[in-house]
């Protein structure tokens, strides 16, 4: 009876393949053309002097070795050092929180002081307090006015995160292990609600077609830093660009890309961060440091300094080096859910606001401790951003 299956099934499966061979030679060849990907509706951006609610500077701290993560004898304590990211800092908080929580708890789960209260400092306190330590915040400010606050809430890990030039061999796959795992911590905060985490489109616009070969560097000046650039390493995470269609956008501008990018709505996501921490029973104290010497007085066994660009002035660290950022905010469009890159200009929307950035190169604004507002930078991301779009309005 076996048998007789086994035969019937296998000349069924022979009658088949012939039904499939013979398919195949009558089916027409693929097509070679490029499919037409849908785009949705894109509104303008209202980009005007008269919206303009508010504008932001922020001091970005850059070390030319990467971010500084590692433990050392202080006294009778132990310190770790957590801070140095760049731009990178929201991107890679996850990733550096699991190392700095590794050395921190080597001698066992006991008390923990964290110094610093923006985003490395809260991630790190946050994994911490989950790994059974108890733990506690001591910072001159909560993160709605730290230096964290101010950032441009993009998906960016190698943002000014380190010099090429000044790196060890090491350094690319540590980065790369910082950047993954803070990916997958971020995706526990999508489709929450206010959206603390989400992926919206990200428009490249240029005025002529990206080459298909590969680019020729431009020579580097005179005291330039050759930032990293690791953004292959992570090709997976993400869905390549594709064209978009002239008839499918609003932009002025003939090259069009479309990608998605994961994005920080920074002040929900830092609000939903306090609040986890606090519910889950950590602790955080007001106090300004002045000199490590006043850290000997904390009663915790282990210190964990995420202090960021004020680890320059606290811990006399000259290899911080600022670069100034500034933000120019408009009032946020409900309807444009879309950011975008053009030589010379950035722009985000979040729930908060749309925020104009001057980009002049990655040099722009390094080794500037100015925090001060410019107001001609401001007018010209405006302006700037203002014409990108055709004056006939949105697609429909």
């Amino acid at each position: 009876m076996i048998e007789t299956l086994t035969g019937s099934r296998r000349s069924m499966l022979l009658a088949l393949g012939g039904l499939a061979l013979g398919g195949c030679a009558t089916t027409p060849p693929l097509q070679t053309t490029r499919p037409r990907f849908f785009t949705p509706p894109l509104v303008p951006i209202d980009s005007r002097l008269e919206r303009i609610t508010r504008v932001t500077v922020c001091l970005r701290p850059f070390r030319a070795m990467g971010p500084r993560i590692e433990a050392e004898a202080f006294g009778d304590k132990r310190l770790v050092h957590n801070y140095g990211h760049g731009g990178s800092g929201w991107s890679l908080s996850w990733g550096s929180a699991e190392i700095a929580r590794e050395l921190a708890l080597a001698g066992g789960a006991g008390p923990v002081a964290v110094i610093g209260c923006g985003a490395i400092g809260l991630t790190t306190a946050t994994l911490l307090r989950r790994a059974g330590a108890e733990v506690t915040i001591y910072a001159s400010e909560r993160l709605p006015h730290t230096r964290s606050a101010r950032a441009t809430g993009l998906w960016t890990p190698d943002s000014r995160i380190a010099d090429a030039d000044r790196v060890d061999q090491a350094f690319p796959a540590f980065w790369e292990r910082l950047a993954r795992a803070s990916w997958a911590t971020h995706q526990d905060y999508l489709g929450q609600p206010a959206d603390p985490v989400a992926f919206l489109d990200h428009y490249i616009l240029a005025d002529r077609p990206a080459s298909s070969g590969p680019s020729t560097p431009r020579a580097r000046r005179q005291g330039e830093v050759a930032f990293v650039n690791y953004g292959s390493r992570l090709g997976d995470l993400t869905p390549r660009s594709f064209a978009v269609d002239s008839q499918d956008h609003p932009f002025d501008k003939p090259n069009v890309r479309r990608s998605l990018n994961m994005q920080f709505n920074v002040s929900e996501l830092g609000r939903r961060l306090m609040s986890d921490f606090l519910i889950e029973g950590g602790h955080i104290e007001t106090r300004t440091f002045h000199a490590p010497s006043e850290l000997a007085a904390l009663s915790q066994p282990v210190i964990v300094n995420c202090t960021g660009y004020g680890a320059r002035a606290l811990f006399g660290d000259e290899s911080i080096i600022p670069v100034r950022g500034q933000m120019t905010w408009l009032p946020a469009q409900p309807e444009v859910r879309y950011s975008l890159y053009f030589s010379g200009v950035g722009v985000t929307t979040r729930p908060d606001g749309i925020g104009l950035q001057r980009l002049a190169g990655d040099m722009f604004g390094y080794g500037s401790t100015d925090e001060t507002v410019d107001t001609t930078e401001a007018a010209d991301a405006v302006s700037r951003v203002a014409a990108l779009f055709r004056p006939a309005g949105p697609v429909a």
